[in-house]
């Protein structure tokens, strides 16, 4: 929130740079834990999810000491943090540019608590194509919608870009091992390499088309969408055979109409909702045809688990806040330009990708709400591969470098795949906290 004081003139921030001047840039991480055996217990905090065991945050390894954490606190409160979180989740008309409420939190408002916009509750309309999106997604993965030969869908394209592409994507990847529907592929480029090579292996009579694009006027996704019709209709050669094979997430209900898709197949979504949190909405209806929809609402549960966390957690305990704090420290005092994050999980592949978009576009600014043009870091460049491929690419500048490169390091406690005796899970899981040790 832009407040009334400019960032680098808030008394709050001036504390924390004297601090910084006078000891905070010579804290040193391993000195931290031999003065403090109890560092890691201080400087971790344990979720204990409803029904999926423990997340564990451990930020200790952080170039942070009580002193640092009480200033970046006080700055968060200064900076109106629970006010701005508070006044997103209520529906407030947060995005002024666009005098838009921003609420895809209410999309995984599994209370079901009224939300309003402009007095209006909208989760009777989040609820309905939830059920539409249920509905559609049963008879698909049991076989019960067919395609224009009479053959059941064997396999689904989405068709977008941008949030209506990364966040499916990293989502379908990072739970494929519940899958349970058809194969889900993902076109988003308008190099006609994407959409041709993806088409060769598929069989129109068993091929499903999801075009996500809100206004239905994308250029990239409407591109590909055209060249997908005409591929089907090569083999098809019957335009009204279309509406078997293709649906729409959209709101144009017009444009959708003139495509060939019937307006019963068309998704609709809200100018509420962000392009890169979109996966929430009907925009991740091809989550739910891969994993199934039980499955979906199970993820919509673990978004409102978290968002419950966020609402209700002082800001000394709460871990998007703490998280986001170090990142202020580390672009605001530090100078560091980029961001690591390192997932030890094959299955979160996309998984830096998909931050990368939501953390850049959503810091990529250079004036404040009243106008005045930006002079301190407003977000890192965000990048990462998955360990354990990186140590043989870019840790080494990560480790020798000359510049300072904070990264975050994910990994399941448990594999899906224990095979070998779990001999791959257990040389993941040394090489994981090995590198950790040796930052």
């Amino acid at each position: 929130m832009d407040g009334n004081t400019f960032l680098t003139e808030d008394a709050a921030f001036q504390n924390l740079k004297k601090y910084f001047e006078e000891k905070g840039k010579d804290l040193n991480i391993h000195q931290l834990f031999v003065q403090d055996p109890e560092r890691f217990n201080k400087y971790s905090i344990k979720l204990s999810t409803p029904a999926d065991g423990d997340i564990l945050i451990d930020y200790s390894k952080n170039r942070v000491d009580e002193e640092t954490l009480k200033l970046l606190v006080e700055l968060a409160k200064s900076r109106k943090v629970q006010e701005s979180r508070d006044a997103m989740f209520s529906g407030q008309k947060i995005n002024f540019t666009e005098n838009r409420a921003v609420l895809h939190t209410a999309l995984r408002n599994r209370s079901n608590r009224p939300v309003l916009v402009d007095g209006v509750d909208v989760m009777p309309d989040v609820n309905a194509v939830l059920a539409h999106m249920k509905e559609f997604c049963a008879e698909v993965i049991s076989g019960q919608w067919k395609g224009y030969t009479g053959k059941a869908i064997t396999d689904v394209v989405n068709i977008g870009i941008g949030g209506s592409d990364l966040g499916p994507l990293m989502v379908t990847e990072a739970l494929k091992a519940y899958s349970i529907g058809p194969n889900v592929h993902f076109v988003s480029n308008v190099d006609g390499t994407h959409i041709a090579v993806t088409l060769q292996k598929l069989n129109p009579e068993t091929t499903l088309f999801i075009i996500a694009s809100k206004t239905f006027t994308t250029q990239e996704t409407i591109t590909n969408a055209e060249s997908a019709k005409s591929w089907f209709l090569e083999k098809a050669k019957d335009e009204s055979a279309v509406a078997k094979h293709f649906v729409a997430l959209s709101t144009n209900a017009t444009k959708v109409r003139e495509f060939g898709i019937l307006e019963k197949n068309m998704f609709g979504f809200w100018d509420w909702v962000g392009g890169r949190y979109s996966l929430w909405s009907a925009i991740g209806l091809s989550i739910a045809l891969s994993i199934g929809f039980q499955n979906f609402e199970k993820l919509l549960d673990g978004a409102y688990f978290m968002d419950q966390h966020f609402c209700e957690s002082p800001l000394e305990q709460n871990v998007p806040v703490i998280l986001a704090m170090l990142g202020v420290l580390y672009g605001d005092f530090f100078g560091a330009e980029t961001h690591a994050l390192l997932p030890y999980d094959q299955y979160l592949h996309r998984f830096a990708a998909y931050f990368q978009q939501g953390d850049m576009e959503s810091n990529g600014k250079y004036v404040t709400r009243s106008g005045r043009r930006v002079e301190y870091a407003t977000g890192p460049v965000v990048w990462g591969e998955p360990g354990t491929n990186g140590q043989h690419a870019f840790y080494q500048l990560i480790h020798q470098g000359t510049r300072l490169i904070p990264a975050d390091f994910i990994a399941p406690a448990q594999s899906l795949h224990p095979i070998r005796d779990k001999i791959h899970h257990k040389l993941l899981m040394a090489n994981f906290l090995a590198q950790t040790e040796a930052l």
